[in-house]
């Protein structure tokens, strides 16, 4: 009987401790985002000039940046593979945005469109990712 209690605890405790586990306290905040591209160089120049975003170089194929604290990187290691979730740039100046936008050669996915909260407008970079940039009101 007692062999047959401990042996119901230690069940017992190892569902607790893998319910805990699954659960985490918290939610995990989002920290960084990695792109897979053709060329380093090109996508470094695109982002700089539509976002203004600059670059630290880990060698020729990884490179990568920090916006308002979210931190990415761009490699060359695999194949671009455009999808997926859709990354939103908050910006300024969304006029102006889509200006820089137009400028790098972005084909533009969405002209700007007001939705409730803000107004935005989606393009896809030089791999074939579409991204958005959107401000307030």
């Amino acid at each position: 009987m007692i062999r047959r209690a401990l042996s119901l605890a230690a069940l017992l405790s190892s569902v607790v401790l893998a319910a805990s586990a699954a659960a985490p306290t918290k939610p995990a905040p989002m920290d960084y985002v990695e792109f897979v591209v053709h060329d380093i160089a090109r996508t470094k120049t695109f982002y700089a000039a539509v976002f203004g975003w600059t670059f630290i170089d880990y060698g020729p194929g990884y490179a990568s940046f920090t916006d308002n604290g979210l931190g990415g990187g761009f490699t060359t290691e695999g194949n671009p593979a455009p999808g997926g979730p859709l990354m939103v740039f908050h910006v300024d100046n969304l006029e102006a945005a889509l200006g820089r936008a137009k400028a790098a050669g972005a084909p533009i996915v969405k002209p700007i469109y007001a939705f409730p909260g803000g107004r935005r407008f989606q393009f896809k970079d030089p791999d074939g990712y579409e991204i958005a940039a959107w401000t307030q009101g």
